[in-house]
């Protein structure tokens, strides 16, 4: 009778389709395509589902700016995503599109049966609208008078809308949440979704949009589109066979609800607090934990075509390999914390930890046993005690990689793996294969070095799979050898003694000149800043349109007081990932001022610059920090930001006028 099998269902947030993902949007899906892995490894029955999100007002304005259809726009992204996701080998098991027919039939289903139930009604929306977040914010949301998500410009919007009733369901969320410690992770994550928008009071969420028709249209009312939160999430259930009629599929049945929703941190929100919401309106269980992962940053600063220095995969896996990759944007995540990538490290980690602790582990063991014995590795149970901790970091590896991994703790297993490496090369530091070469008598000692060697790397490359797929393959051909079951992973002195490993060991991963491979990044960095690069039509086309706001007159503007500041000193607001809070020297006082700029200027940057500052704003807490005025900032299209300062050296103190 066959074993039936836990299943296990993981998600990804699907990619919105505005442009080519960058490798920190990559990183998600190789993150979870570890997970995924690693549970098929265990023996689990895994669905892994990925895919793109897309409709949307930006997309519609983005088509239109190239002037094709908003279809013809995400059919070519969409294509450009999975094929990154495929160079990536992510295993997915569905790659759910939001334009795939069925998940358009069952959103439009859900929205009426959610109206129909009362919990959808009609009404209108007055508040500040946020286009590349798709989402209204109220004034007091706002963070310095911008979104608080993106920290972008947003404009004053009012329409019919339909709106869901949120604060129909929060206490039974609240109280959800509270009883289920693991729902949302990391814990910080719980918290600032409780403190910051479940216990001050849910206001009832937009549902619909009429000011533009890209988007799944309420087909009781086809002046409305579905908002894209409720289109873009109902994913993970349509794209199992959900059924709004009751009709589900056996898939959905087998396996909902999920059991981990995998994120970013940017969008805990929507996945914590209005899917919740929304699952429970439709009578359905909710996912088991959503974990908002950090965010892999750019080295050196906010990431621009224009300045050439975005990251993409197919860049990386051109210069390092895929697997190269794979183990760089999973190895130097935190857990909690922002990662950061450069091309720079890429070449460290390639040297230090693949080349060398890895490539060369492999390399020189199989190059021993040809030398010493033609290849032969055989077990002459001449053991020594140095043996003992050899085998017992090989046999309790396994345990600490679970460990981990039950915790999504996907760095600290790729560690612990990597521990078991180098555990190998102090083993062969100890036992000096190369002098006990030199001794007839210890021939058999020589060979139980090498099988216990070779036993060993086959252990840590079988459970290198789930992170490097294509490497475990390689280092295991070159042993041949097979790949260990789950269950044999603990287990020491598998490997068939008498068995003969390859006489032409390759080169796993080679050591890369940081010189040669900057000269490259150059060639790649030129290329994104001529392809992001105007012409002079273009750029006449393409001159910002300014938004007059109301005429303002000379009393007015003579009660605004604007002078030069000094930064003495400055750090980022705790509590916010968007503002930095500076002390600033104006005249004879230093004035305590927040902003939204976090994303642009280290607070190390910010140090000593001289800046623009409208001195006499009423005070305001944002953050919970208080601000005592404003610093000025210049922002152009793309939402980068430019401090405002004196063109030549000026006092702090010197009023602008």
């Amino acid at each position: 009778m066959e074993k039936i099998r836990k299943k296990y269902y993981i998600t990804t947030a699907i990619a919105y389709t505005s442009g080519k993902p960058h490798i920190g949007n990559t990183y998600e899906a190789v993150l979870a395509d570890s997970i995924a892995r690693f549970h098929r490894q265990q023996g689990y029955d895994v669905f892994f589902q990925t895919g793109t999100d897309e409709h949307g007002q930006k997309i519609e304005l983005k088509a239109q700016e190239q002037g094709i259809t908003p279809k013809e726009l995400v059919d070519k992204v969409s294509g450009e995503i999975r094929g990154i996701w495929d160079l990536m080998e992510t295993s997915y098991d569905k790659f759910i599109r939001t334009t795939d027919a069925p998940h358009e039939k069952q959103v439009q289903k859900i929205f009426k049966k959610l109206y129909d139930q009362g919990d959808i009604y009609k009404g209108y929306y007055e508040g500040m609208y946020c286009t590349p977040c798709e989402s209204f914010f109220t004034e007091s949301q706002l963070v310095d008078g911008k979104c608080p998500d993106c920290g972008r410009p947003v404009t004053p919007a009012r329409e019919e809308a339909y709106f869901f009733r949120m604060s129909k369901y929060a206490p039974k969320l609240i109280e959800y949440i509270n009883e289920h410690p693991e729902f949302i992770q990391p814990v910080s994550r719980k918290n600032e979704m409780m403190n910051n928008f479940l216990l001050p009071g849910l206001q009832d969420l937009c549902v619909s949009r009429t000011s533009f028709s890209w988007g799944i249209p309420v087909d009781f009312d086809p002046k409305h589109v579905v908002y894209v939160w409720l289109d873009a999430l109902t994913n993970y259930i349509t794209g199992i066979g959900y059924d709004c009629d009751g009709d589900s599929s056996g898939q959905f049945a087998k396996y909902w609800p999920a059991d981990l929703h995998l994120i970013g941190k940017d969008i805990v929100r929507f996945h914590t607090i209005y899917w919740p919401i929304f699952l429970m309106a439709l009578g359905l269980p909710l996912p088991k934990q959503v974990f908002g992962h950090p965010w892999l940053l750019q080295g050196d600063g906010k990431m621009s075509k224009s300045k050439g220095n975005v990251i993409y995969a197919d860049d990386l896996v051109k210069l390092f390999g895929v697997d190269a990759v794979r183990y760089f944007v999973l190895h130097e995540m935190p857990f909690e914390n922002d990662g950061v990538i450069t091309w720079e490290l890429m070449v460290e980690r390639m040297n230090s930890d693949l080349a060398n602790t890895l490539g060369n582990l492999v390399n020189r063991t199989i190059s021993m046993s040809n030398k010493y014995f033609g290849g032969v590795v055989e077990d002459k149970g001449a053991a020594e005690e140095v043996d003992a901790d050899l085998k017992a970091v090989v046999t309790g590896t396994a345990a600490k990689v679970v460990e981990k991994m039950d915790k999504l703790r996907v760095a600290d297993a790729l560690t612990e793996i990597f521990n078991l490496f180098k555990r190998c090369n102090k083993y062969i530091d100890e036992t000096m294969p190369w002098a006990l070469a030199k001794d007839e008598a210890k021939k058999d000692r020589l060979a139980t070095v090498l099988y216990n060697l070779v036993d060993s790397i086959a252990v840590g490359a079988s459970l290198l799979e789930s992170f490097m797929p294509d490497t475990t393959r390689r280092i295991l051909e070159q042993l041949n050898a097979g790949k260990r079951e789950y269950e044999e992973l603990d287990q020491f002195g598998l490997y068939p003694s008498g068995n003969k490993v390859t006489d032409k060991p390759e080169i796993l991963f080679a050591r890369l000149d940081v010189k040669e491979v900057m000269a490259e990044v150059e060639k790649i960095q030129e290329a994104q800043r001529a392809a992001a690069a105007p012409t002079e039509e273009k750029q006449e086309e393409e001159s910002i349109h300014l938004e007059t706001k109301p005429e303002v007159t000379f009393e007015d503007f003579e009660k605004m007081q604007f002078a030069v500041g000094e930064i003495l000193a400055c750090e980022a607001v705790k509590k916010s990932k968007k503002l930095l809070c500076s002390q600033v020297k104006i005249g004879d006082q230093v004035k305590q001022i927040v902003s939204g700029i976090k994303a642009h200027y280290s607070p190390e940057e910010m140090v000593g610059k001289k800046v623009m500052v409208l001195v006499n704003l009423k005070p305001a807490k944002l953050a919970g920090v208080l601000s005592e005025g404003m610093i000025l900032c210049a922002e152009d299209p793309e939402g980068n930001l430019a401090l405002v300062s004196p063109e030549k050296e000026m006092p702090a103190g010197a009023e602008i006028c």
